[in-house]
């Protein structure tokens, strides 16, 4: 933070919003925020920033911020001073456990709090509570990607750093619109174009990132499973396959195959004619270096785990993994979302996706933490928390979440959340969900504190405190010192950020070569990193996978429809996505003057034959429908999407189409069917 007031000065530190881990400057005078300029020092965007980057500085003083603990008397809010909120979390919380047991508690780590918050929650639960009952947002958006990279290459993580591209022959992207939701890496594909790199896009919606490719390949909603297996098919077909790399390095290739053979004209599944899924199969097949991005796109459905593996077969049957130019990369969606995963804010794991059911590991934890009794069953996930609302989870503590906007069936998830006993809201604004909770506190954003964020390329960033928090907000992980300071718990004797980091490194084989003093380097480090010598590692699976046995795992998986489809009450396919001008909830960017003003209200893209059918004009006020609820929202009638599906992102509180969608769940990584589900629409006007 700046020590000379009425100074100009510049604080480097890391964007806030999605997992490209943008550097930036900072801004002050005077004690306060002014603007924001790139950082051109960092290798991950190069002095550039995309609309949310150069605005993310609006919101930190926003008049809206939350200033003073709130505790909810008679049904109404009133100031308290942080020991008496403490107190009463505190007491509440314990009373909860002793009365009813761990898994009477329920916390919610958000994925845009950085490493050490998250870390300090995700210990604070299991040691004052002895419950596994702890996750992230991650199980929204890339849990299928931590669930099937790691059963696929044994680490369920990026392989390949984002600027690896421009070492590619042929660029793959499918369920991802990177110009829109991750720009800065959306411009890396915009230069391996320029430098003539093959790109094959495959969407259902013909997006700006489509506009970049040489191929685009437009597919049914949700039928990635059949159109992959059917380019696997053609490849060892046409004896494309790396014979080599299949025999050296995975197993699994005859299950892979007998199932493939059934999938040669998928046709009627994906409305892709079969020789334009030979086509690409050839191409991606025949390319010396051919790398895989995808996104949300992929994961949120009720295949999502299977999508990801079905991405992992592919590379590894073609050799495209373990070397410069290759792999398997998921664009995460937020700023820490890889970071809240790696700091063990996760049911089943500890940091470094250690597992709480290993007698040795978590023994081992108990040694390290001073504590005894931690459980080893696997705890409730994000939306399986909101499931048990009242029985068996009477508490639940919330950071940085918003559940009422952003978890699917928004219905569901308010009637939940009235039937917890106790329920404790951490934010920086008061959110939709903040009328559900008994007890508000108000924590610092990311220009407020020190500490670190983690890419969606395995990148540790630091950020950098420019600011004070408004009022008598606190640093999230101090909030966590000092319940642990009235529980009497051990192992919470942090002063600084860094003190959390170093407890983290302590517990973490993967991570404890990587201190403040080597993250502060403008490249930063990429985990796994060993040791304080280690060089850290950008590029993972280069001679041998993660795996146990260094072997990686191909699958024969076979493609099943997602959960609820099109039908004649509801005939409309509705898929859901980001923008370039949003961010999430909006609680941010809806606090940023231009962005607010590129796209103030949800809108929905119909097609121009359907919006003809139904006599619907651009621009006008429809109603969409659902088994689970219904919304008004503006129609923008366009040719992006095709007839029979409809597009809604996910960023607004007023026309929320979270009120439309499906929570029904992968059952391998518990992702809810955000990205597809059957809805009408009608027309609210008569012309």
């Amino acid at each position: 933070m700046s020590e000379n007031p009425g100074k100009l000065e510049y604080v480097p530190t890391t964007c806030p919003y999605c997992g490209v881990g943008c550097g930036l400057n900072l801004v002050v005078n005077d004690g306060k925020l002014v603007g924001v300029e790139p950082f051109k020092r960092t290798p991950v965007n190069e002095g550039r920033l995309c609309p949310k980057g150069a605005t993310c500085w609006e919101h930190v003083q926003s008049p809206d911020r939350l200033t003073t603990p709130l505790i909810k008397k008679n049904g109404k809010f009133e100031e308290a001073t942080w020991d008496e909120a403490l107190d009463l979390v505190a007491s509440k919380l314990k009373e909860t456990s002793d009365k009813y047991g761990p898994r009477s508690l329920g916390f919610q780590v958000s994925c845009r709090t950085p490493n050490e918050d998250c870390y300090a929650m995700q210990k604070f639960a299991r040691v004052a509570f002895k419950t596994n009952n702890v996750d992230n947002c991650a199980r929204i958006c890339h849990g299928p990607s931590v669930a099937g990279l790691s059963l696929s290459f044994g680490s369920g993580a990026a392989t390949n750093p984002f600027e690896d591209v421009l070492n590619a022959d042929l660029i793959f992207m499918i369920g991802s619109n990177a110009v829109e939701a991750h720009p800065l890496a959306g411009r890396r594909v915009a230069q391996a174009k320029k430098k003539g790199i093959e790109i094959i896009v495959c969407d259902p919606r013909y997006t700006p990132t489509a506009r970049l490719a040489d191929t685009y390949l437009r597919y049914n909603p949700s039928t990635h499973i059949a159109l992959i297996n059917s380019m696997m098919y053609w490849i060892i077909e046409e004896n494309l396959h790396d014979k080599a790399f299949i025999e050296e390095r995975v197993k699994g290739f005859d299950e892979l195959k007998e199932t493939v053979a059934k999938y040669a004209n998928v046709e009627d599944i994906t409305g892709v004619p079969t020789e334009t899924v030979k086509e690409i199969a050839r191409k991606y097949a025949s390319a010396k270096n051919a790398v895989i991005i995808y996104c949300l796109g992929i994961t949120e459905l009720t295949t999502g785990t299977d999508n990801v593996r079905s991405l992992g077969n592919l590379s590894m049957l073609t050799g495209n993994i373990g070397r410069p130019g290759v792999g398997v990369n998921p664009l995460r969606g937020q700023n820490n979302v890889q970071g809240a995963c790696d700091m063990g804010a996760y049911p089943n794991v500890y940091s470094g996706y250690q597992k709480c059911e290993v007698d040795d590991i978590r023994h081992k934890m108990e040694q390290l933490w001073s504590v005894t009794d931690l459980p080893e069953w696997y705890g409730a996930s994000l939306t399986e928390q909101i499931d048990q609302c009242g029985d068996p989870i009477k508490s639940m503590y919330i950071l940085g979440l918003n559940p009422v906007v952003t978890y699917p069936n928004s219905n569901h998830v308010m009637k939940s959340l009235e039937k917890l006993d106790f329920l404790v809201v951490q934010d920086i604004f008061f959110t939709e969900t903040c009328q559900y909770a008994d007890v508000i506190l108000p924590g610092t954003c990311f220009a407020e504190k020190d500490g670190t964020f983690t890419s969606g390329e395995r990148r540790v960033n630091r950020i950098r405190k420019a600011v004070d928090g408004p009022g008598e907000s606190m640093e999230d992980w101090r909030v966590f010192v000092k319940l642990a300071e009235k529980l009497n718990l051990p192992g919470f004797e942090f002063e600084t950020a860094e003190d959390v980091w170093n407890d983290l490194r302590r517990v973490t084989p993967s991570m404890a070569g990587l201190n403040y003093e080597r993250l502060n380097r403008p490249e930063s480090l990429h985990w796994p990193c060993p040791t304080e010598e280690h060089p850290g590692t950008p590029i993972l699976h280069i001679g041998k996978f993660s795996s146990a046995d260094g072997k990686g795992t191909l699958f024969g998986i076979e493609y099943r429809p997602p959960a609820e489809v099109a039908d004649a009450e509801y005939p409309f396919t509705l898929m859901t996505g980001r923008l370039l001008f949003h961010y999430h909830s909006r609680s941010q960017t809806g606090r940023a003057k231009i962005l607010h003003q590129e796209v103030p209200e949800s809108y929905v893209q119909i097609n121009n034959e359907d919006a003809k059918k139904l006599n619907i004009a651009n621009g006008e006020k429809i109603k969409l429908s659902s088994r689970r609820g219904e919304v008004e929202t503006l129609a923008r009638v366009t040719d992006e999407v095709a007839p029979g599906v409809l597009m809604m992102t996910m960023h607004f509180g007023t026309g929320a189409v979270n009120l439309l969608t499906n929570d029904v769940r992968d059952p391998m990584s518990k992702m809810p069917e955000l990205k597809h589900c059957a809805v009408k629409v009608e027309k609210l006007t008569e012309a």
